[in-house]
């Protein structure tokens, strides 16, 4: 007799918390000064965001949009391209979704304050 593999349940996500592990990855990539209101932030069935992030999921097919502010001395599409490898990696290893894209749009530079010379 064969030995069949039978799952005893199902395990859910909440979208709380893809949106979490998208936010934690944004933020350690080098170069992010931080994430950026998602504009027109209406959420939907099925479209969930807060700030920075909005995430479509579908089954476990996930596309994401991360809004981001850069720092002003960095390459932008570079850190793009790490932004996107780190959240797909993120949500592939940790709840093993399928990612579909990943959509970065920078909505802001940082540029720092420069002290004001005394007159």
């Amino acid at each position: 007799m064969a030995t069949r593999d039978l799952t005893p349940g199902k395990t859910t996500v909440a979208p709380e918390v893809l949106l979490d592990i998208v936010r934690l990855e944004v933020e350690k990539v080098p170069g992010v000064h931080g994430l950026a209101p998602v504009p027109g932030a209406f959420n939907r069935l099925m479209r969930r965001g807060r700030e920075g992030v909005r995430l479509k999921v579908d089954g476990e097919m996930v596309d994401v949009d991360v809004y981001v502010i850069l720092e002003h001395d960095v390459n932008m599409r570079r850190v793009s391209r790490e932004i996107q490898k780190a959240v797909a990696r993120a949500l592939e290893r940790m709840v093993g979704f399928s990612v579909g894209r990943v959509n970065v749009h920078i909505e802001d530079v940082h540029y720092p304050k420069t002290p004001e010379v005394p007159a």
